[in-house]
């Protein structure tokens, strides 16, 4: 059904949960798509499915980090690190499948590649907004204590250098700080060993860790003023303190107050 490949009999493996990665599961469902849901989170891995891999079947792989040898008909559909460029992963399954998006799945599209600004961008109404912004902190697995958590890490823990804010979060579900404080041009937020930077200047720290990045201990997504982060796990607290501090270097060099 796929643009070029009609008769290709797909079986599409899921990648980790958010509100994208759900409306993907429903699109393959009302187009009677095959698929795998292992119910994955962030940075889930290829190999988490490879007791269902072999070299005859057309799998395509949705956000899945490669980590072993690929099937020989094998597909990736991302939008992150090399990926970057490309349109959102809903939108490239709808591409392949020869489908046009609804509404909201394209709204969908645009908070997964550009956050509120690409919804607003759509003309996105702010209960549309609130909407989708709402179920997808859901989706990621966001409690009640985690938005708790987040206001009080934004009132005792936010810091700003010039026009830089840096929080030292009290949650690792950082979407229910940044969605908080949304409109912001430039945002660090850290937990323990967990760091993503949000905003203008992303691509100067995207070269500047160019090499974290392809050892996949970093990774990136989004426009030119998404996101940066380090993968979990990938650094101590040591380690993660040093990279945020240069980070705030490049952030700031050259700001005025």
């Amino acid at each position: 059904m796929g643009r070029g490949e009609e008769n290709t009999d797909y079986c599409f493996l899921l990648g980790g949960y958010d509100l994208e990665m759900l409306e993907i599961r429903k699109l393959l469902v009302t187009n009677n798509q095959k698929y795998i849901d292992l119910k994955l989170s962030w940075g889930a891995k290829l190999s988490a499915y490879s007791a269902y891999l072999n070299d005859t079947g057309h799998f395509v792989g949705i956000e899945l980090v490669e980590d072993m040898v690929k099937p020989r008909h094998y597909k990736a559909i991302d939008h992150h690190n090399e990926y970057s460029g490309n349109p959102s992963a809903i939108e490239q399954v709808a591409d392949l499948l020869n489908i046009e998006l609804n509404r909201y799945q394209k709204l969908v599209a645009a908070n997964d590649k550009a956050y509120i600004s690409g919804m607003e961008a759509l003309g996105a109404t702010k209960d549309e907004i609130a909407e989708i912004r709402e179920a997808d902190r859901r989706v990621q697995g966001v409690t009640a204590y985690d938005e708790e958590m987040a206001e009080k890490s934004i009132e005792h823990y936010l810091e700003r250098i010039h026009d830089l804010l840096l929080v030292e979060a009290l949650t690792p579900r950082f979407s229910a700080i940044t969605d908080r404080l949304y409109p912001f041009r430039k945002l660090l937020i850290t937990f323990q060993y967990q760091l993503v930077y949000y905003g203008e200047g992303k691509e100067k720290i995207v070269r500047n860790f160019d090499e974290l990045i392809k050892q996949g201990k970093a990774y990136h997504g989004g426009t030119k003023n998404g996101f940066f982060g380090l993968v979990n796990g990938a650094f101590t607290i040591k380690e993660t303190r040093e990279i945020r501090n240069i980070i705030i270097g490049l952030i700031t060099k050259g700001s005025h107050v």
